[in-house]
C-alpha cells in the first residue's frame, strides 16, 4: 500500500510540474522575442560604434 501512494504522488507531483510548465510557455515566448529585440539593439549600436572607429581610423591614416 505505501507503494502506491509513493507512485501517486510521483504522478501528481510530475502532473502539477507539468502545469506550471504548460502556465509557463507564454511566457517563454515573450522572453524570447524581449531577448531577440535586446541583442538585434546591442548588435546595432556595436555596429554604429564600429562604423565610427573605422571612419576615425581612417581620417587619422588620410591626414598622416
Amino acid at each position: 500500500m505505501k507503494t502506491f501512494f509513493v507512485g501517486l504522488i510521483f504522478l501528481l507531483a510530475v502532473a502539477m510540474l507539468t502545469g506550471i510548465g504548460f502556465l509557463f510557455f507564454p511566457f517563454l515566448i515573450v522572453l524570447g522575442l524581449v531577448l531577440r529585440f535586446i541583442f538585434t539593439l546591442m548588435f546595432v549600436i556595436f555596429a554604429i560604434w564600429l562604423l565610427g572607429k573605422l571612419i576615425i581610423f581612417i581620417l587619422c591614416k588620410l591626414k598622416n
